[in-house]
């Protein structure tokens, strides 16, 4: 089964209100209550593009698909793309128990990763950078 899940990608962008920060960027009192509470149905293209613009993501972000157990589909089915786990939770969790002198080293690390993916180096051909290029 194909659903919405919102609850996600606010997670994943740090969005601890998502009632108040859907309100702030523009959108009605009913979308952001069924928004926030994952009742959305079905989305018009502008809609799910707005959203698409204050979350920083793609459509498949809010997808999430639950495979039937009746239905066998090959691990190389399309569909797998939007099979979510729980790893932005499990990331969030992690961090929590993290001893504060190591969150320093952390967002460094992940600072200078997000600058690779914003600006990639053409050649870079190390097995510990993020990106490659030819």
């Amino acid at each position: 089964m194909i659903r919405y899940n919102f609850e996600r990608i606010f997670k994943a962008r740090g969005v601890e209100r998502p009632f108040s920060f859907l309100r702030t960027a523009g959108f009605s009192d009913n979308l952001a209550t069924k928004l926030k509470q994952n009742r959305v149905k079905r989305l018009n293209l502008e809609t799910l593009e707005r959203l698409c613009i204050v979350l920083k993501c793609t459509p498949n972000d809010f997808f999430e698909w639950t495979p039937n157990p009746e239905e066998n589909l090959n691990d190389n089915h399309p569909l797998n793309a939007i099979r979510r786990s729980d790893k932005v939770l499990s990331i969030t969790q992690m961090l929590n128990d993290v001893p504060l002198g190591q969150l320093e080293n952390i967002e460094k690390l992940v600072n200078d990763t997000v600058k690779k993916l914003q600006h990639p180096t053409r050649g870079v051909s190390n097995v510990g950078d993020v990106m490659t290029s030819s």
